[in-house]
């Protein structure tokens, strides 16, 4: 597993307790950006991170800025793309099962991140016909 990963000048503290956690988990990454605290728009780092999971790059993106709202945002305008905006480890594993997500959307201060990451990581899309069937219904939206 490879885990795409980006952010705003909001998001740099949380992405170093992510990739901190990745590490820990030996879990590869890419780190997108940004890499300070300079202002930077968050779009261009939705926009990087999206398409290197389009392309195949890593099998999941992670963006972070001041409420995770903006990147949620700009994320899902990018065809092939479901973005949850989070806030606890149920929301992240009802992300993957139900809508089968690809891409997690945090703000700055989410807190059990740990949690968050476990379960978005390792909940598989659930094979019922009625999440499958609004799942693609949302790709077919583009």
């Amino acid at each position: 597993m490879k885990i795409g990963i980006g952010n705003d000048h909001h998001g740099l503290e949380l992405k170093n307790k992510i990739i901190h956690y990745l590490e820990k988990n030996k879990i590869e990454y890419i780190d997108y950006g940004s890499y300070d605290n300079e202002m930077v728009d968050f779009v261009d780092y939705a926009v990087k991170v999206c398409d290197s999971v389009n392309q195949k790059n890593v099998n999941f993106g992670i963006l972070i800025c001041g409420t995770g709202i903006g990147m949620s945002i700009a994320a899902n305008k990018i065809k092939g793309i479901i973005c949850a905006r989070v806030v606890n480890s149920e929301e992240a594993k009802l992300a993957r099962e139900h809508n089968m997500a690809n891409v997690l959307a945090l703000a700055e201060n989410t807190e059990n991140i740990e949690e968050i990451l476990l379960n978005f990581l390792n909940t598989q899309p659930s094979e019922v016909e009625r999440y499958t069937r609004r799942t693609n219904k949302i790709l077919n939206l583009n």
